[in-house]
């Protein structure tokens, strides 16, 4: 993680001559996070990713029809020795067999990726207060700028309000209440 941490530095440093350099520098950032995120996956994590995503695709299910439609057919047809005849109780066992592993593999990707979402949701509140704190210091240093070269203000509670600390814990209170 230094090693991206030290790229995305250097990266800031550069300076920038455009909105399309600086949104290129910030996608560059976040696709070095991504790879830095897909860097801590285990080897078992990147498995259940694997055939989580070949089961959530088309070739999944056609492999399967044709499987199973193979199968039943292979096993009702008279004349033809059936291994497993109607009700098809080792494909069933099969199947079965089948669910629960790929149920358990789902559940290990959808853990890896909700780890990252996650850390996704703690970065986006993070730069947002961070972007709020910001916000509320230039609130207060316009303000004294505008007294000190002499600008009428008009009171508005609203700018006093908004030069105010935000409380994130008042906050999440208020978004219980709602909730509640």
């Amino acid at each position: 993680m230094s090693n991206n941490s030290s790229t995305w530095r250097e990266t800031n440093r550069e300076s920038v001559d455009s909105v399309d350099q600086l949104t290129q520098r910030n996608v560059e950032c976040i696709r070095e996070l991504e790879e830095a995120a897909k860097g801590e996956q285990t080897n078992t994590d990147r498995v259940a990713d694997a055939i989580a995503n070949f089961c959530g695709s088309m070739t999944f299910v056609w492999v399967h029809l044709i499987w199973f439609g193979g199968w039943i057919l292979v096993n009702a047809v008279p004349g033809l020795p059936h291994i497993d005849p109607f009700p098809f109780t080792f494909l069933t066992l099969v199947v079965s067999l089948e669910a629960i592993f790929l149920s358990t593999f789902i559940l290990i990707s959808q853990n890896h990726d909700a780890k990252i979402s996650e850390r996704r949701n703690n970065l986006d509140l993070q730069i947002n207060l961070l972007s709020e704190q910001e916000n509320t210091q230039m609130l207060r240093i316009l303000r004294a700028v505008a007294e000190k070269v002499g600008a009428t203000l008009e009171p508005a509670k609203e700018v006093e309000a908004l030069t105010e600390e935000t409380k994130p814990q008042e906050l999440v209170n208020q978004i219980k209440q709602v909730e509640s």
